[in-house]
């Protein structure tokens, strides 16, 4: 376990509901990626590239819900900017997208 933090910590970080509604090879990457487009409703539509290459086909990641990090500073990544942080359960090299059991509203607040 890391460090413990307060609620107040965790307040901070805010977590959303997007569907990806497009994914691109990402070949300058330094590991295998994806650059992706994330639909956040009202918060309008996000870049990040995510390294789930190894699980994930292109196809098969379009119009799937994903929980990202939103609020943190958008991060240079070679030529592209990415302007959230897909969320998953790293096993190894692999990463297991994080996603609502049902569908909901692009936007809608995990806490």
């Amino acid at each position: 376990m890391s460090k413990t933090i307060q609620f107040d910590d965790f307040t901070k970080v805010d977590i959303r509901v997007g569907t990806i509604i497009e994914v691109n090879d990402f070949p300058e990457a330094r590991n295998p990626a994806y650059q992706l487009r994330v639909d956040f409703g009202d918060l309008g539509v996000k870049k990040t590239s995510a390294q789930i290459t190894t699980l994930y086909k292109k196809e098969d990641l379009l119009n799937r819900q994903i929980l990202a990090v939103v609020n943190f500073p958008k991060k240079q990544i070679g030529k592209f900017m990415s302007e959230c942080l897909v969320l998953g359960a790293v096993d190894g090299k692999d990463v297991i997208l994080l996603n609502p059991e049902v569908s909901v509203k692009n936007g809608s607040v995990v806490s």
